[in-house]
């Protein structure tokens, strides 16, 4: 069974509400369903298998989670963000990230062996933090340019050199036009991809 984009009209409460209720209804049927739809969230919720779809190529397959969470291309990785995957175009010299002007992100780990050179790193928006969540995590200086309060979140939009990235925080937070802050990268959570929008790997 086919179905395009089942919630996008209805209102917030009853799509909710739906959504919840839709993995049991798939799970008892015995049917196979194939679910489209422009919203990660519904495809987290709904596990299984997924393809993400770029002008109407796959450019990944596989389990939902590991998709979410390794995928192969940049391309792949910005398809299944939302809100969009912060991205920053960096220089790797020996074991650190670099950027000109003073960013400096340490290596993670598995990825200390990839050759040194330019690279896109990438994460998604609940990887920035307001507070380091050990002493891992990297303090950037981001300058805030407007902040969107969802209720329990807050979608808090940041300058940070030249890019603009997006944080999502846990409740509320009403920060002011061109503040300055201090938000928190935790490296073991970066993706790196190369010069060809491949994910890096180490040698």
């Amino acid at each position: 069974m086919l179905l395009d984009e089942p919630l996008a009209n209805l209102d917030y409460k009853l799509r909710e509400e739906l959504r919840a209720e839709l993995p049991r209804i798939f799970s008892q049927s015995g049917a196979i369903f194939v679910y489209a739809t422009t919203e990660p969230s519904e495809a987290l919720l709904l596990g299984g298998n997924t393809a993400t779809l770029s002008e109407g190529r796959v450019t990944q397959f596989g389990p939902t989670i590991e998709v979410f969470r390794k995928p192969n291309d940049l391309l792949t990785a910005m398809t299944f963000a939302d809100p969009p995957l912060n991205t920053m175009l960096l220089t790797k010299r020996g074991n650190r990230f670099e950027l000109d002007g003073g960013l400096s992100l340490p290596a993670p780990a598995h990825l200390a062996g990839i050759a040194d050179g330019s690279y896109t790193i990438g994460f998604q928006p609940h990887h920035l933090t307001l507070a380091p969540a050990d002493d891992r995590a990297v303090a950037v200086k981001a300058k805030v340019t407007v902040t969107e309060i969802t209720g329990s979140e807050s979608f808090v939009h940041l300058a940070v050199a030249d890019e603009k990235w997006v944080m999502l925080a846990r409740g509320i937070h009403n920060f002011e036009a061109d503040q300055m802050i201090d938000a928190y990268i935790d490296p073991r959570h970066l993706m790196v991809f190369d010069s060809t929008g491949r994910m890096a790997q180490a040698a």
